[in-house]
């Protein structure tokens, strides 16, 4: 090391400063989107790293190369393109034409009124149904969305959090009807509604109850579906609201902790039901930071659920995650730069050690996408996967100086924000009194000041801008009349159902709402194969437990 620092300090003076007085770096700092200071290079001098304590080998604890030893030399990640809008039938059409592309797994985008729990005649979901997802409100229509796509050959996320359980009810249901065994379905329910208060706002109960509700999943999923990833927890919508890649890992963990603990006051061995929990991230921009983010969150993870919980079984300790590119990246002008900063996001995935991947389309900012261009998005993850290289080695980046200082600095700085949540009693407290919040908002605001400055560059918004002429791109469409046709799809389901049936089932979910120890899950597949509609099943719970409203400052 002696000899490394007298070499740097003898190039400095031989051949960086001539070179700095003719030619000034662009700016006096630099730094990442989280703000972390980068300096001109590194060495070894400057990045102490323990190999086998801080990186160890693939597939082995602490995971920071990687969750699988052979990463994607034994399989690829799974190509999962996030698609649904109007109704079950066009949606199922969407899926299968994805499969027919080559994607290997399916993932289910709810329309706003299902997320809420509100079926599509509802006079709150007037002018909703099926505009950002698809519409469910029934097992009918869960049957229809799945109609031909067989449930044990094909893995399925589902982004639904306040009535999750519900919707994997309903997905249970038509897995049994199709002659699946739940034991043998395979997919993850995002189930994260601790991420709704903080950051999206899809929430319908308050906390407490919610949290019952996720906890309740896991432990039936424990035994009933074990292959099921129970929940994902997810840093996409954090960072979609705002935050830095170090507050996405933070607040994310955090909420992982929350969930974990809950789990274990339920009664739950953490070995029994750890193994299932996923994670949700979004790749940004800023390249070298993202990879990064990714390892630093695999190590801290598995550091956290050895030191904190006790895991034994390293299947505990590995944090599997899902990515999508980053939402709030892509532009409105010049949207066909959008394929090159969605291939640059899915990269950062890839190299970061991603378990599935959605890349977005180049026309998002503007409309629900088309299907050229989510063939376009799809494409681009088979490009990465088949003419890049770079899924031919695992880790590629591991020992890159800048990557290694990177990964120490983003588990540092998310460790003492997860230490503070800690000492206010908890992510619940801080969620109650807006700090998380208030952070994400803060970070935010800072963004969006530099980009206002012209100090970060957003091609062709900021600058390199081009006169656009009226849109050239196809556009898709959901049709009104999906709504009335969605009216009246319920209304033929009510008409011929067993009225008293579902009465009765419904007494029974709120009786149950009401105890304190009876499980849910197990009575809401009944009350779904009764046909009991979502939004029925969800009014019951609104009147027993209520419904959250947010703090009205922060």
């Amino acid at each position: 090391m002696d000899d490394l620092t007298r070499a740097r300090e003898e190039w400095e003076k031989r051949t960086l400063e001539p070179t700095l007085r003719r030619f000034p770096e662009r700016q006096e700092r630099f730094e990442t989107l989280s703000g972390i200071p980068l300096d001109r290079i590194y060495t070894p001098a400057d990045v102490p790293v323990d190999y086998l304590q801080d990186l160890g080998f693939p597939g082995e604890y602490p995971f920071t190369r990687g969750v699988q030893p052979t990463m994607y030399r034994g399989r690829l990640w799974t190509m999962r393109q996030y698609a649904g809008y109007a109704t079950a039938e066009e949606s199922n059409a969407r899926y299968r034409y994805l499969l027919a592309q080559g994607q290997t797994g399916l993932s289910v985008a709810f329309d706003l009124p299902t997320q809420l729990g509100y079926d599509a005649d509802d006079p709150l979901a007037s002018g909703e149904v099926g505009k950002v997802g698809v519409s469910i409100s029934s097992l009918d229509d869960m049957r229809v969305l799945f109609n031909g796509i067989p449930l044990d050959q094909i893995s399925t996320s589902m982004t639904i959090n306040a009535p999750a359980a519900i919707l994997l009810a309903m997905y249970i249901a038509v897995a049994k009807e199709q002659g699946v065994d739940p034991k043998h379905l395979r997919g993850t329910v995002q189930n994260d509604i601790l991420k709704e208060y903080i950051a999206r706002g899809t929430y319908i109960f308050p906390p407490r109850p919610s949290m019952r509700l996720v906890t309740d999943l896991i432990r039936y999923c424990a035994t009933e579906v074990p292959e099921w990833n129970t929940i994902s927890i997810s840093g996409y919508h954090i960072r979609e609201a705002g935050s830095t890649a170090v507050q996405e890992v933070a607040f994310t963990l955090a909420n992982g902790i929350a969930y974990v603990q809950a789990a274990i006051e339920a009664g739950l061995d953490v070995d029994a039901f750890a193994p299932r929990l996923s994670f949700f991230f979004n790749a940004h921009n800023d390249f070298l930071e993202e990879v990064a983010k990714f390892r630093a969150a695999r190590r801290l993870w598995a550091r956290i659920m050895r030191e904190r919980f006790g895991a034994k079984d390293p299947r505990s300790c590995m944090l599997r995650f899902h990515t999508q590119t980053a939402g709030c990246t892509l532009t409105a002008q010049q949207p066909e730069l959008n394929v090159i900063r969605v291939t640059l996001q899915a990269l950062a995935a890839v190299l970061g050690g991603t378990q599935s991947l959605h890349t977005n389309s180049l026309d998002e900012a503007l409309w629900l996408p088309t299907e050229e261009s989510v063939r376009i998005a799809l494409r681009t993850q088979q490009i990465i996967a088949h003419e890049s290289g770079v899924a031919n080695t695992v880790d590629p980046l591991a020992g890159s100086y800048v990557v290694e200082y990177l990964t120490n600095e983003i588990e540092r700085q998310a460790q003492a924000y997860i230490e503070k949540i800690d000492a206010m009693g908890g992510v619940l407290v801080a969620i109650e009194r807006g700090y998380i919040q208030q952070e994400i908002a803060d970070a935010a605001y800072r963004y969006q000041q530099a980009v206002e400055k012209g100090e970060r560059i957003v091609v062709g918004v900021n600058a390199y801008q081009i006169e656009e002429e009226a849109r050239r791109l196809k556009r898709l469409v959901v049709d009104p009349a999906v709504e009335a046709r969605q009216r009246e799809r319920l209304a033929a389901l009510r008409a011929r159902r067993d009225a008293e049936r579902v009465s009765a089932m419904l007494a029974r979910v709120e009786a149950a709402a009401r105890s304190s120890d009876q499980m849910l899950m197990p009575l809401f597949i009944a009350a779904v194969e009764a046909d009991c509609t979502l939004g029925e099943i969800c009014g019951v719970l609104r009147r027993v437990w209520g419904e959250y409203r947010p703090p009205t400052t922060l």
